[in-house]
């Protein structure tokens, strides 16, 4: 089911698929007034991932990483999809771990129950009802270590501890909350990280080349280059919401997502927030090329189960052709996929929205239009919370075909929060939350009403 190596694993060269989704290009062709169908869309393809214990799979890839993973399967993988190249393989990847909260003394303490685990790079086929894991890369440090998915900086990370949040564990500079993922025509991927937030490149067999993150992040320590090439604005992440969304454009140039809604001026802007950001990367010239205001549509209307605005997340951007991208916006219950286009008079970088001392922030702007900032115009492509079959915590979207989406969710590695997550032996409680691939077809296109 793995690959059992120390690291030399096999990668095939991938091709992403090319071609515009027909939906997608009717819908652009169709104008403001239309959006796909819910009732036309629908689920032509569930497949579920069977268990593999953690260990054995982290120990297959750098022997000694994990020694002991609490009862604990590989999960985690639906952190993002991207199309491999041949028809039913993706390559995935892991988040940071398993980790979940506990709380004691009324404060919730982050628990990581296996520290040693290292985020990878998995590639999968769906076949018939059975995703399959065909191939595993770990991602390491320059010196060919693991990463591990611990958090960076004390005072600005999470405190990290055992799986009962008893015990304080250490820092890692060079550990990842690694999210989105494309590959590069030369094999080597791109991904994005929650931490920093940043934007980190990798070989085709796992290292780390290079880490790009905010002006004056200040991160030491990093058994890999880090280099400050990101805007200092995103400094005010929220916690645990950097970067979720990554995508690679036709001509190479990289988008990322923010999460949710910059801390700007303060929390309880940010958790009230319906604008986040977009930031398009050129990997020729190493920096930051445009900036993006992004709107969220109402939290009760993303999820009419929700009411809290702090829910409101971006977890998956697809590129659908030139500027143009299927954006999620989701809670953990219900998502929506808008089609959005990166137009150029829409670029906020360095402007007055990118200094934190701008009072109100973009943040904090119920009408950003009143105040002359050009929000990312969108059009609903598809409810997914309409749709039946489709799981909860959807977190990476890729193409299949014409008009078919590959959709994988998050199953928190059968993590459940609070002291019930694991039994007196310390092995886990698991919450029955498989990883599953959903296929979901989109057919005509009907005026909104």
């Amino acid at each position: 089911m793995f690959p059992h190596a120390t690291g030399r694993l096999r990668v095939r060269r991938s091709v992403a698929v090319s071609v515009p989704l027909v939906v997608i290009a009717a819908l652009v062709a169709a104008g403001p007034d239309a959006s796909a169908s819910d009732e036309d869309a629908h689920v032509v393809r569930t497949a579920t991932l069977g268990d593999i214990p953690l260990g054995a799979f982290s120990n297959s890839l750098l022997p000694g990483t994990v020694d002991d993973d609490r009862g604990i399967d590989l999960g985690g993988i639906g952190s993002d999809i991207y199309p491999a190249g041949r028809k039913g393989e993706f390559w995935t990847v892991t988040d940071r771990g398993p980790n979940g909260q506990i709380k004691v003394a009324g404060t919730k303490r982050r628990t990581f129950p296996v520290p040693g685990f290292d985020p990878a790079i998995v590639k999968i086929r769906v076949v018939g009802d059975t995703v399959k894991v065909l191939d595993a890369i770990p991602i390491t440090t320059a010196s060919g270590k693991a990463v591990t998915g611990l958090p960076n900086q004390a005072g600005r990370d999470e405190a990290p501890y055992s799986y009962d949040a008893r015990s304080p564990l250490s820092y890692n500079p060079s550990g990842l909350d690694t999210e989105g993922i494309v590959r590069s025509e030369d094999g080597s991927f791109w991904l994005v990280d929650e931490y920093g937030p940043s934007l980190v490149h990798v070989s085709a067999r796992g290292r780390v080349l290079t880490r790009y993150v905010p002006k004056g992040l200040n991160l030491t320590g990093t058994d890999y280059p880090v280099v400050e090439a990101l805007p200092a604005i995103l400094l005010h992440r929220k916690t645990n919401r950097g970067f979720e969304g990554l995508a690679q454009l036709p001509g190479g140039d990289l988008v990322m997502a923010v999460q949710s809604p910059l801390s700007l001026p303060d929390t309880d802007a940010g958790e009230t927030s319906r604008t986040t950001r977009l930031l398009r990367f050129s990997p020729k010239k190493k920096a930051v090329t445009a900036e993006y205001a992004y709107r969220f549509d109402p939290v009760n209307v993303v999820d009419p189960s929700e009411d809290d605005t702090s829910e409101l997340k971006i977890s998956s951007v697809v590129a659908v052709g030139g500027n143009r991208l299927l954006v999620e916006e989701r809670t953990d219950k219900a998502a929506r996929l808008q089609l959005v286009k990166l137009e150029r008079g829409a670029n906020i970088l360095g402007g007055p929205y990118d200094d934190d001392a701008t009072s109100p922030s973009l943040e904090q702007l119920d009408d950003p239009a009143a105040s002359g900032v050009l929000v990312l115009d969108k059009r609903l492509v598809v409810d997914l919370g309409t749709v039946a079959g489709v799981p909860g915590k959807i977190e990476g979207i890729a193409r299949v075909d014409h008009d078919t989406l590959a959709l994988i969710n998050d199953n928190d590695f059968g993590m459940t929060d609070g002291a019930g997550a694991f039994d007196a032996q310390g092995r886990l409680v698991d919450s029955g939350i498989e990883t599953t691939v959903t296929y979901v077809r989109l057919h005509r296109l009907q005026p909104r009403m």
